[in-house]
């Protein structure tokens, strides 16, 4: 068991690190685009962000990836979970990354680099994007814990890569043995709850490092 939980580890890691690097990605892209322009830009990307914010995120991802893996892309494996994980889970930088674009675009370091001549897209880019990467970077911290429990919770409902060893699919195996063999459930639970409090306590430590408001 210690070894199966050793092994399924990388696994699960490669999850919560990879969809987040993708959701950070679209994230940031689509929010400072949605915060620094106006008009009907703004207002469309803002009503995708909303509604990627009101569906019932873990009943399509069950849905899609039962439904990809058996007709679209077989033999993906973990890289579908991956890609559905990244297609569901962008909205919440974005909405995070729009507020603070539109309000860094009107402070006066980017008034000074507009009269110098700069583009928007330098602007934004250059000077607002780079300002904004301490609350992204305690958000993807902590979205790397609901990735990896997200696919836990996917793999133990029967819905992951039943090849590929992960956390989820141990705790499945070994749910209908949990009263006669409990450990074999044990060590791969207490892994995700290390695993997963381990990242929440990471996010919260950068949470307090990153803020200038906290530091005295």
């Amino acid at each position: 068991m210690f070894s199966e939980t050793v092994h399924a580890a990388h696994n699960d890691l490669y999850v919560g690190l990879a969809a987040t690097l993708i959701t950070t990605l679209i994230g940031v892209a689509v929010g400072a685009l949605a915060g620094y322009f106006k008009g009907a830009v703004s207002d469309v990307l803002l009503g995708v962000i909303q509604m990627f914010f009101v569906i019932p995120v873990l009943l399509l991802i069950l849905l899609f990836a039962r439904v990809f893996s058996v007709l679209v892309f077989k033999g993906l494996g973990l890289t579908l979970i991956v890609l559905i994980l990244a297609f569901f889970g962008w909205s919440g930088i974005a909405f995070i990354v729009r507020g603070e674009t539109f309000r860094l675009k009107e402070m006066e370091f980017v008034q000074a680099a507009r009269s110098l001549g700069a583009g928007s897209y330098r602007l934004l880019f250059r000077h607002i994007v780079p300002n904004i990467l301490s609350p992204v970077i305690v958000i993807a911290t902590l979205n790397i814990a609901g990735f990896i429990l997200t696919e836990v919770v996917v793999s133990f409902l029967g819905f992951g890569d039943p090849n590929t060893s992960t956390w989820g699919l141990l705790l499945n195996e070994g749910f209908p043995y949990v009263r006669t063999s409990w450990w074999v459930s044990l060590f791969p639970g207490l892994a995700v709850v290390f695993c997963v409090l381990g990242f929440n306590l990471m996010g919260d430590g950068l949470s307090d490092a990153l803020n200038p408001r906290l530091r005295e």
